[in-house]
């Protein structure tokens, strides 16, 4: 039973591990993006670069903590997430409506166009993924047990 309930609660399982290399990828690729533009050209737009650095940064911390999937990580990869579609939909809106303040594209210009708008994906998906490990262990985990995965212990609660 108790394996179970750790695959059930794993964000690195099944679909969790093409979501953890699609944002490895993401992660390597807004990082050397951001990287030589901060290093090459930082004058020529330094706003749109820094926020490819900022978006480097989310998705360097989705990555690893989806990967390591215990408590703490789960709740990083909440917050990664949740910065990430709040950063994709401002950013998107902002270079379609505020063009001029994006003389070069970001990660999350235009919502992401340049990468096929993966970026305005996957924190969507991110989001699915961890409500789903999260409902699966609440479905299949007795109240009084613990996931190890999570930091927990598979033993009954202590009693207060």
């Amino acid at each position: 039973m108790a394996e179970q309930v750790t695959q059930a609660r794993s964000t690195r399982s099944g679909p969790g591990r093409v979501l953890i290399a699609v944002y490895a990828v993401f992660a390597v690729s807004a990082a050397g993006r951001s990287l030589v533009q901060l290093g090459t050209k930082a004058d020529e737009a330094p706003f749109p670069y820094v926020l490819s650095a900022i978006a480097a940064a989310v998705y360097v911390a989705a990555t690893v903590a989806l990967a390591r999937s215990t408590r703490r990580s789960r709740q990083v990869a909440w917050s990664a997430v949740l910065v990430e579609l709040v950063g994709v939909l401002v950013v998107g809106t902002l270079s379609v409506v505020q063009e001029d303040w994006f003389p070069d594209d970001t990660v999350w210009s235009r919502y992401g166009a340049g990468y096929g708008w993966l970026p305005l994906v996957l924190p969507f998906a991110g989001v699915a993924w961890l409500l789903h490990t999260r409902r699966a262990a609440a479905t299949t985990r007795p109240a009084a047990q613990h996931d190890p995965a999570d930091g927990g212990s598979t033993e009954s609660a202590p009693p207060r």
